[in-house]
């Protein structure tokens, strides 16, 4: 093979254009209503990590998995750091009373993998804490899946250059400054720290039971979608039938000018 040959092999696809992704989200977001109608159906408990570097993608590969679902089936969860309190629980205590009932999928927007990443890169708990945490979790987990809840992990992958463009970009468009944490900057300078961290998180934890699922972000519309697009795989699912919907007419019976009723209230000024 030409080396002119080899590296279009090794090329990076090219970024997805925004018409055929929109499509693709379209019929991948039926489907996921669809998948809710079996959750519910069946009770399934479903739990949804993600994890990955800052500026991986994760918050809008979350939006993209929720926007067209019921809040009360796909619940978001988001911890922020713990409190004095919940610093003295049992590590896990803090995760387990946002865990779903029968019904539900949740959604960790980080989880009890911070012990593993962000606490052990910058020091927020001790060596022997991080590593007793990476021996006792997989037996954790392997308890949550024999107690009959589906567990999907996903680890979103972002290249260094595209990170650092990610970064730049919040710091200059003042529409995405709010995104930059105070955990973003020494993220991005102890980049091969959070790689160790990483790798001893996978290794110790991805399990037959409770696999990782790694997902390429650089192109954040293909991550989307491959996140979508296999969590939908990952659980076999049907369509249910539906009663066809008639929407009834406007009752005629004590009408009135409900317009004029408020003709004279405040309105917001239509500047558009």
């Amino acid at each position: 093979m030409s080396k002119k040959n080899s590296d279009r092999d090794d090329a990076a696809p090219k970024r997805m254009k925004r018409k055929e992704y929109e499509h693709e989200l379209e019929r991948l977001q039926a489907d996921l209503c669809t998948l809710q109608e079996w959750v519910k159906h069946k009770g399934l408990r479903v739990i949804v990590v993600f994890e990955g570097r800052d500026a991986a993608g994760k918050g809008g590969t979350i939006k993209a998995l929720t926007e067209c679902v019921s809040p009360r089936v796909f619940r978001l969860v988001a911890l922020p750091a713990p409190s004095d309190r919940e610093k003295t629980q049992i590590y896990m205590q803090r995760y387990i009373p946002h865990f779903p009932a029968a019904g539900e999928v949740v959604i960790f927007d980080r989880s009890w993998y911070n012990r593993a990443g962000v606490e052990r890169v910058m020091g927020f708990c001790t060596e022997a804490q991080a590593e007793g945490f990476l021996e006792r979790v997989p037996e954790y987990e392997r308890d949550f899946v024999r107690a009959g809840v589906i567990l999907v992990k996903f680890w979103l992958e972002v290249g260094d250059d595209e990170q650092k463009r990610r970064f730049e970009s919040r710091i200059d468009d003042p529409r995405k400054q709010w995104k930059l944490s105070p955990m973003d900057l020494p993220s991005r300078e102890r980049w091969y720290d959070y790689s160790r961290a990483r790798d001893a998180m996978l290794e110790a934890t991805d399990t037959k039971h409770a696999p990782w699922y790694i997902v390429r972000s650089d192109d954040k519309r293909r991550a989307r979608l491959n996140v979508i697009a296999h969590l939908l795989d990952l659980i076999p699912h049907k369509k249910l039938p539906r009663e066809k919907i008639k929407l009834p007419k406007r009752s005629t019976k004590g009408a009135y000018d409900d317009q004029q009723s408020i003709a004279k209230r405040t309105f917001v000024p239509e500047k558009y």
